[in-house]
Parts: C-alpha cells; sequence; structure tokens
C-alpha cells in the first residue's frame, strides 16, 4: 500500500495526524482516529482529524471512559464494525452528542496488539447509506488493517511516544527482586537480604515477568536491564 512514506514521516503528533488526514483521503472516509495504551502503567496517547470544536467536547464529556467504539475493540483481535456497538446504551449516548457535530455512526475501529502489551486502534468513520458503506468497507479494510500496522510501528519506534508506551511501571520492591536476581542471588537468598518470604519473592518475579510481558525470569531481568530499572552486576 502506498498511501504515504512512513519512513520519511514526522515522527511527531503533527507528522501522524497528516497520516491520517492523508489515509482519510485515499480511502474517502470523513474521520480517522489513532490511539494506544499501555495496558500495565494505563499510558495512553492519541491523536484524530476530527475538529477541535468536537474533540474538546469529547473530553469535556469525559466519553473516552464509556466509548465503546474506543474500549470494546480493544478487547477484540479483529476489526469491529460499530454496527455491532450500536444497540450499547453508552454508544447511543455519545453518538446523540456527535451527531451535532456532523460525525456519523457508521464506522470501523481496528486493533493491533502489540509486543509490549500495549494495544493500539485506529478507527475510521463515513457518512453514507449503509449499502454505501458495506462496500467501501469491504474494498478498504485490507488496506486500512495494514496502515494500522505500520502507523502503529512507526508510533513504537518514535523517541516520546513509543518510549512511554513501551514503559511499564514497575514498583520499587519488584526492582530489588530483579536486581539482586541478575547479581544471581536465589529465592531464598532475596527473601532473607529483603527480609520477606520466598513466596513474597516469587509474587514480586511474577509481576514483573508479567508488566515486562517475559515468559522466564531470565528475560524479565534482561528487559528490566535494558530498560533502565536495573544495572547489571
Amino acid at each position: 500500500m502506498d498511501i504515504v512514506d512512513l519512513g520519511a514521516l514526522e515522527k511527531s503528533e503533527a507528522g501522524f495526524t497528516s497520516f491520517l488526514t492523508d489515509l482519510c483521503d485515499k480511502l474517502e472516509l470523513d474521520f480517522a482516529t489513532y490511539c494506544a495504551v499501555n495496558t500495565v502503567s494505563d499510558q495512553v496517547i492519541g491523536f484524530s482529524t476530527y475538529s477541535n470544536e468536537w474533540k474538546e467536547h469529547y473530553g469535556a464529556q469525559r466519553f473516552q471512559n464509556v466509548d465503546p467504539t474506543l474500549h470494546l475493540p480493544m478487547r477484540s483481535i479483529a476489526p469491529v464494525d460499530w454496527q455491532r456497538l450500536s444497540e450499547h446504551e453508552d454508544f447511543k449516548k455519545v453518538f446523540e452528542h456527535a451527531r451535532d457535530f456532523n460525525i456519523a455512526e457508521q464506522g470501523l475501529s481496528i486493533p493491533i496488539h502489540g509486543p509490549y502489551g500495549e494495544v493500539g486502534l485506529i478507527s475510521v468513520a463515513r457518512d453514507c447509506s449503509r449499502e454505501t458503506w458495506d462496500k467501501l468497507r469491504k474494498n478498504v479494510i485490507g488496506e486500512l488493517q495494514t496502515a494500522a500496522v505500520s502507523l502503529h510501528d512507526t508510533v513504537m519506534q518514535s523517541d516520546t511516544l513509543g518510549h512511554a508506551l513501551r514503559r511499564p511501571h514497575l514498583s520499587s520492591r519488584e526492582c530489588e527482586v530483579l536486581q539482586w536476581t541478575a547479581a544471581g542471588k536465589s529465592q531464598i537468598d532475596i527473601g532473607d537480604i529483603l527480609s520477606i518470604s520466598s513466596r513474597t519473592v516469587e509474587v514480586h518475579l511474577r509481576s514483573a515477568r508479567s508488566k515486562l510481558c517475559a515468559l522466564t525470569t531470565p528475560q524479565a531481568v534482561g528487559r528490566a536491564i535494558a530498560m533502565g530499572f536495573i544495572y547489571p552486576k
């Protein structure tokens, strides 16, 4: 797909919003939004082609806390047509307001599940008949999926946005346990050093592995070192 040259794209909110604008122009869509969430730290970034008036109203109404087109697709691994969400009470609430800003209920959300536990989402909307939308969706869904993955990868490679999404939050105790593990201490040794039980040490290790999306403790230690949480001995 040759929508824009992602390699030359400015890795900033302005550059990513420009990408979404070009995406809408090429695929005959009205609006597009991208957001990403670090599901561990709850760090969120996002940008869209919606008007500033709607974005301000959306935030003032705190719709980001209830909007089904945002939350429900993030639990899916497949694209979600908003028609599936239309009977949801919060969907009706959000779009009762959206209509005043010329935003239609016709749309599609495409989730991207990343390697650091983050979830990205591109959502697009188009004001047209259901018949026209069905044809358009079939024609563009493949390109939208490619665009979603490409944009998310580019965001993750950016210095500031990607860092915020990749970096989990480890507690001070989890860092201590990982630091002593990196020094070659056993769980029993660490328990004695920190005056906690070896079972509690395992709880902290399990939590750290989960936050770092690591399958093994050595992998968690390696990632913690790479992210600057602990230092090699």
